[in-house]
Order: C-alpha cells, then structure tokens, then sequence
C-alpha cells in the first residue's frame, strides 16, 4: 500500500468533502522525506486576482499533514497544532507546487516545512507545520 492509498483507507469524510479536493490540489509525491503537490490558482483567488493567501495555507496544510500521517504510522494520527505562512509574491495563474519535508520528526510531534512555487520555480510562500501525533480514536 503507497501513501496515497494509506491515508485514503484512514480517511473518515469522502473525497467530496474534503478541502484538498475542492480546491484542486493534487498530490504528485509520496515518501518519508518528502511530499509533493500542486494547486491550480484558477478557482482559488482573492478578489485582486492573485493567489487567496488562505488558499496557500491550505496546501502547505494538506501537504505537512500527509508528511506527518506518514511518519506517524497506521496506528496513529495526525492533528495540526500550529501553521504559519509568509507570502513572498503573488502567484496570478497557472498551478503553484508545494514541497514538504521535515525539520522534527519525533514521537509526540512532527514539524515541517513547507514551500510553495509558481511555475517559474519562485518562491511565493513559507510554510511551517507543526503536528501533534496521537493514538488512532476506536472505530465505532
């Protein structure tokens, strides 16, 4: 079973309810030290027309949770504690690539960063992630 499919067998919404989906966002890169994925800007713009900043969270946040729920283990979960992004410069159109990797992986919290490019491969958002790592709640 890839990464992909792991966190898919965990998930309790369907995919239509799930933010990641509605805003686009494909993942393109499973492994323990890194996650990658994309999001289109189309649909996901501020009233300006650049890049909604919230919707950079969203991706640094889908990406550094995969991470985490990777490391954590089929047994555990992970739950966002803190996420903070700096926005860089404006991304107008096409698709920006976000690319996750660790900076602490241990046994009650996992952090990473996460950056955000547009298609000229500049940056235009820092992230980082912090989550805590628990227990798997009993199934109903």
């Amino acid at each position: 079973m890839n990464g992909a499919e792991a966190l898919e067998a965990t998930a309790t919404v369907p995919p239509e309810e799930q933010l990641g989906n509605r805003m686009g966002i494909t993942v393109t890169e499973y492994a323990p030290d890194r996650v990658v994925g994309t999001m289109p800007v189309a649909g996901n713009r501020q009233p300006y027309g650049l890049l909604h900043g919230g919707a950079n969270a969203v991706l640094a946040e889908q990406l550094g949770s995969i991470a985490a729920a990777l490391h954590a283990g089929a047994d555990r979960i992970a739950v966002g504690l803190e996420l903070s992004c700096t926005h860089h410069r404006a991304a107008t159109d096409g698709t920006v690539t976000g690319v996750a990797t660790p900076l602490h992986r241990g046994g009650a919290t996992a952090t990473f960063e996460i950056v955000i490019t547009d298609e000229c491969d500049k940056r235009t958002c820092s992230a980082r992630l912090t989550c805590v790592l628990r227990d798997k709640p009993p199934a109903n």
